[in-house]
């Protein structure tokens, strides 16, 4: 009785549906739109939370982003995470906040994407940006010794980085050999044109001597690749290029500041391989040497940022703010912020339709390569001018810098602990 009656209640209970939304039709979409509200608080509700509370940078975003999405939510499967980990590694941009970008589009398309973005990115501009408020009245900055406490503390995290960096993406003569010649040609030639060259020319050196490595293993394919969302994408790919070529014209042409400094802004996003700590030298070469800031200013900001949760890309709302000081600073770092990360967006959108093609060739993977030994030899230059050269000032100053840096590698103390104890140092004892 129980197996005949069961089929036909069903069936019945599918009929009473069909007529409940054939009859109101309008119900239906308010609960479609009812759901799609619902999806997108919990995008903002998620990420907002991890935005605040991740500390550590890039390596321990991505371990908190998996525990809480992957381990808890069960928005996704760990091969899932794993390969939008990998795409967002290959890359140009901040890896960690691309992840993001990818995790909110797999939850609820585009609209979860931007929102991911804002909320994980917020926490960290807006204190970013009220540090810029502080600085910009800030009477004598040579002579605030907590903000020579904070250029200390980039001079340690900033060795960390070329540290860990050089023993992941150099583990071999050649690729050590390119990121020494990389740190030389800089030092020798400094410039943004020739960091892109070396970038370049470390690209090229991966292709002829790591095209035969073998591939890993093959990628999750993404909902996106259907015809439509690949047509999506290449225009993504496209408006990434456009800007790229464009935006240096369009600011010869307008000589509005402001254009000036969306296009350096979008051209450091457009060039960072290898993490956050990248965009140090980039945007310094874009911005102290036109004297939109001076190096005090940027590297204090710098160390700030360590202190704070969320991407480190968020210092480029710090450096807007600072250099449009005034009652509207803060829309200046919103300007900074949406220029670095814009970049970022139209890559890793563009790019998911295609990842799992693209991850087969052997060339893209032997072009990473190179020019990941290229980026540790663009941070290693940047360690020594400007960090170093603008930091160290005496004995005192070698014997915090080593200090900071024990507790952070042999340590594995927080950053931020390390920062508020350089700031503190930098006031009390190497101040006076």
């Amino acid at each position: 009785m129980v197996s005949r009656r069961g089929p036909r209640g069903a069936l019945a209970a599918r009929r009473g549906a069909f007529l409940v939304a054939a009859a109101h039709p309008m119900s239906m979409a308010t609960a479609s739109a009812s759901s799609r509200i619902a999806t997108l608080a919990e995008v903002a509700g998620a990420f907002l939370r991890l935005g605040a509370v991740s500390f550590g940078g890039p390596v321990a975003h991505l371990g908190y982003l998996r525990a809480e999405l992957v381990e808890r939510r069960r928005w996704l499967d760990d091969a899932h995470y794993g390969d939008l980990v990998a795409l967002c590694q290959f890359l140009p941009g901040p890896a960690s906040s691309q992840v993001v970008f990818a995790l909110g589009m797999h939850r609820a398309g585009l609209a979860g994407a931007l929102l991911a973005s804002a909320c994980f990115t917020l926490p960290s501009a807006a204190l970013m940006i009220a540090f810029a408020y502080g600085v910009a009245h800030t009477a004598n900055l040579g002579s605030a010794g907590w903000l020579h406490g904070l250029k200390l503390a980039a001079v340690a995290v900033v060795a960390q980085a070329v540290w860990g960096m050089g023993a992941r993406l150099c583990p071999d003569r050649p690729r050590a050999a390119l990121c020494i010649t990389s740190a030389a040609a800089l030092l020798l030639w400094p410039g943004t044109a020739m960091q892109v060259v070396v970038l370049a020319v470390g690209g090229l050196v991966g292709a002829a001597l790591y095209r035969t490595q073998d591939a890993e293993g093959p990628p999750v394919p993404h909902a996106s690749s259907s015809p439509r969302g690949r047509a999506a994408a290449a225009g993504a790919l496209v408006l990434f290029a456009t800007l790229l070529a464009m935006l240096p014209a369009l600011s010869v042409a307008t000589r509005s500041r402001e254009v000036a400094m969306f296009d350096s802004f979008y051209r450091s996003g457009s060039l960072v391989f290898g993490g956050g700590h990248v965009m140090l030298p980039l945007l310094r070469a874009e911005v102290v040497p036109r004297g939109w800031l001076s190096d005090d200013q940027f590297l204090a900001g710098y160390g700030a940022a360590q202190a704070l949760p969320g991407p480190l890309f968020t210092f480029a709302s710090y450096l807007g703010a600072a250099m449009h000081p005034g009652p509207g600073s803060w829309a200046y770092g919103l300007l900074g912020l949406s220029a670095i990360f814009l970049p970022s967006w139209l890559l890793i959108g563009g790019a998911l339709p295609f990842w799992h093609h693209l991850r087969a060739q052997p060339w893209a993977r032997a072009v990473l390569a190179g020019a990941n030994a290229a980026v540790v030899g663009v941070l290693l230059a940047a360690l020594y001018q400007p960090v170093i050269t603008e930091s160290v000032q005496g004995p005192r100053d070698v014997v915090a810098a080593l200090l900071a840096f024990t507790l952070l590698e042999p340590g594995r103390a927080p950053p931020w602990a390390v920062v508020l104890a350089s700031a503190a140092a930098g006031q009390f004892w190497l101040g006076g």
